[in-house]
């Protein structure tokens, strides 16, 4: 009997190495649009002996992530891409062990432990505001990337390490990009092999083990709960009264602190470019908060009066989805969608692709914050929108990374105008995350209000 596969496209491996030679970069992006538009929202291509399936369909999605997501595991290029800096954390862990990990680390993301963080979160934005100049030109994705990782290293550490935290957050930069470079290899060598660019991070990754270990250990003597995430993390213990060990720990704060500055200085990025290419929006968002706040900086009660900046945040994660992928693949051969797919097989679920289809958007490509509208996010079918995966393995710190970036976008606004500076363009590239291909520039001025607030 013949295996019946989806439809797709096969790529012959002297495809793939005439596509090296010729220097020509893969795009993965538009890529997957495509396969989405031609072929529908379950696609298999084959690259050489490599079997990649995407998902952009929302009924397969919640099946893979949702329904039957003890069927599938993260699969071997994620832990390939991520293993050798995160260690066995909740990103790549397994089986029982991730679901221990998981209760053990929830616990820090309880809603009453993250709205706590709010105020940190407004003075960081606060801070970085006032470096800030009336006419100056700023790379706005790097201002982002600062102001988060200093709300991460305060939430995370806490501000008595912060000097060791600075160089933590330094290494986990170029942690981040050698794993981005693991995920994207089409041909990867064995792990064993020596080359220099491995030997460098296996120093990174001993000088931030050191790092970590210091504070794991400085807490575990002074046993205080400076409210931060290591002090949760530490006292949390299994219902057997067992608490993690000291490299669980450390695997757990390697995941989050790799996770939880990156993505949310990206979707604030994005939401301030799609803001400055378009002044009713941004109009309407300086509207709403300078009547929530007149003239004050926010906090976790004005939240609620600011539903137009929720709304932008929400339409910047469908048409920029932090994760623009998430993969699985099956522990047995299984039928999925009418067809047959084999133990291992590599599957990609495509929020880009999902969240910018015809067949379950209005205008896919458009920037409408008003879909997100509590009446017309009614009308929005189930799991096409997926920002932060969804099933057991949802994104952790969802309510965490929503927070921020509505608090430091109302800080933004309410002081800054905006508007790309000339010549200034945005392009996008997957890696683990979506991030700008390069420095995204933006020309600042002074609001009035925070002119006279000055005064």
């Amino acid at each position: 009997m013949t295996t019946q596969h989806p439809p797709g496209i096969e790529f012959t491996w002297g495809d793939i190495f005439r596509m090296m030679l010729s220097g020509q970069k893969f795009d993965q992006l538009a890529f997957s649009l495509q396969m989405s538009d031609e072929y529908g929202g379950f696609v298999r291509n084959k690259f050489g002996f490599i079997e990649v399936y995407q998902i952009a369909e929302p009924e397969l999605a919640h099946a893979v992530l949702v329904e039957r997501a003890d069927e599938f595991h993260k699969g071997a290029i994620m832990k390939r891409a991520f293993s050798p800096f995160v260690g066995n954390g909740i990103l790549t862990s397994e089986g029982d062990f991730w679901k221990r990990q998981r209760r053990l680390v929830q616990p820090a993301f309880h809603h009453r432990r993250v709205t706590s963080y709010a105020d940190t979160m407004v003075q960081h934005a606060d801070a970085m505001l006032k470096t800030w100049r009336d006419g100056a030109q700023v790379d706005i994705d790097r201002e982002m990337m600062k102001v988060t990782l200093g709300i991460v290293n305060k939430t995370l550490f806490d501000a008595d390490v912060s000097a060791a935290a600075d160089r933590v957050g330094e290494l986990m930069t170029h942690v981040l990009d050698a794993a981005n470079e693991n995920l994207n290899a089409i041909i990867a060598l064995p792990a064993s092999v020596p080359t220099p660019k491995r030997l460098r991070q296996k120093r990174m990754i001993a000088e931030l083990d050191a790092i970590i270990q210091r504070f794991i250990e400085h807490r575990r003597r002074t046993r205080q709960d400076t409210g931060d995430l290591l002090s949760m993390l530490l006292q949390a213990q299994d219902d057997d009264g067992s608490a993690m060990t000291d490299r669980q720990l450390r695997d757990e704060v390697m995941t989050l602190f790799l996770a939880g500055h990156e993505t949310t200085a990206n979707a604030l990025t994005f939401a301030l470019y799609l803001l400055a290419e378009h002044p009713q929006a941004k109009a309407a968002v300086q509207q709403e908060v300078d009547s929530a706040l007149a003239g004050r900086l926010p906090g976790l009660n004005d939240l609620p009066a600011m539903t137009f900046t929720e709304q932008v945040i929400k339409e910047t994660l469908r048409l920029y989805p932090a994760a623009p992928a998430v993969a699985r693949s099956p522990y047995q051969d299984l039928q999925l969608g009418g067809f047959t797919v084999c133990r291992d097989a590599t599957m990609q679920i495509s929020m880009w692709a999902m969240h910018r289809s015809r067949r379950y958007w209005s205008q896919p490509n458009a920037f409408l914050p008003e879909r997100f509208s509590p009446e017309n996010e009614k009308t929005i079918p189930r799991y096409a929108y997926l920002p932060f995966g969804a099933g057991p393995r949802v994104c952790i710190g969802n309510q965490f990374a929503m927070m921020e970036a509505r608090l430091l976008l109302a800080t933004i606004v309410s002081r800054y105008d905006f508007a790309m500076a000339p010549g200034a363009t945005l392009e996008v590239e997957q890696l683990m995350t979506l991030r700008p291909r390069s420095s995204v520039r933006m020309v600042l001025r002074q609001r009035e209000q925070a002119r006279q607030a000055v005064q």
